[in-house]
């Protein structure tokens, strides 16, 4: 079973930079956003040489779920993660999540998955992979994995803003509202009744690099960068040979590491993480 930690120690052996080049030789894409959508998915597949018929079928076998940009997420690891794919081409650029708040997990019960993502696998709940790659027009800058709930809030957070959002719209007389799942939807307004008004919820949070610069990891002069972060419990859940594999690990600008991070939900408290970081200079 594929997880985070073997694409980890698969980039730190193998890096490829110039991922627009990479994937457009091989006819895969036409952009470095599209190159580095192919890279995240050729990283937990380990896909990366195979022919295409082979490529689809590993994929096959890797994923349960390959999504769509307007619905979370891009990817769902089988029986295991779930991944979200951000590209920045600012290093400090905010991240746009659109109507989808952060999540410190993924529920199957959420109305803004498709019905296909609910129907991948047997799950209720999964833990989510943010994945926040900085990019110029051909090459990968730096690459962020960061656990939902090393940043994210509890969902209940975020749904209390929407919610009372949504009540406050319904409040408005003498107006006609349809069930959605946006923050709300109003038909008829006009005396005519031929204009309606979708409310939409456009969110953002701040990128991995201001969220964690206390942690003094970022290097700005590297040709090249790999962040990981997860709560030492987390690391834990993996199996005994990929973290051995990541903890012996031995290459120039490799380091494994505990450190501590701020609770999202309650600052004054701090968590146990691992961070692993790599970079080429």
């Amino acid at each position: 079973m594929s997880n985070l930690l073997q694409a980890i120690k698969l980039i730190v052996e193998n890096p490829i930079i110039k991922v627009k080049d990479y994937y457009t030789g091989r006819n895969r894409a036409n952009s470095v956003g599209e190159a580095l959508e192919n890279y995240v998915k050729d990283i937990f597949a380990n896909s990366f040489d195979l022919s295409e018929v082979d490529r689809l079928q590993k994929f096959n076998e890797v994923f349960s779920y390959l999504g769509n940009q307007n619905n979370p997420p891009d990817i769902i690891l089988r029986n295991g993660d779930a991944i979200e794919t951000k590209k920045v081409q600012n290093p400090t650029s905010a991240l746009a999540l659109n109507s989808s708040y952060p999540k410190s997990k993924l529920f199957a019960d959420s109305p803004m998955l498709t019905q296909a993502c609910k129907n991948c696998e047997d799950w209720t709940e999964k833990d989510i992979v943010y994945i926040v790659g900085h990019t110029n027009d051909t090459d990968i800058k730096y690459l962020w994995f960061v656990y939902g709930d090393c940043f994210s809030a509890d969902k209940e957070v975020y749904e209390k803003i929407k919610k009372t959002i949504s009540s406050g719209i319904t409040e408005i007389p003498d107006v006609e509202f349809t069930e959605t799942n946006e923050l709300g939807k109003v038909k008829k307004v006009d005396p005519l009744g031929v204009t309606d008004l979708r409310i939409r919820g456009m969110w953002h949070i701040e990128n991995p690099h201001k969220i964690f610069s206390y942690l003094n990891k970022v290097d700005a002069n590297a040709t090249f960068q790999v962040l990981c972060l997860m709560k030492t419990e987390k690391f834990n859940s993996f199996p005994n040979a990929d973290k051995t594999a990541l903890q012996n690990l031995t290459k120039a600008n490799y380091s494994f590491e505990d450190t501590k991070i701020k609770n999202p939900n309650n600052p004054a408290q701090l968590l146990d993480c691992k961070l692993i970081t790599y970079k080429v200079n």
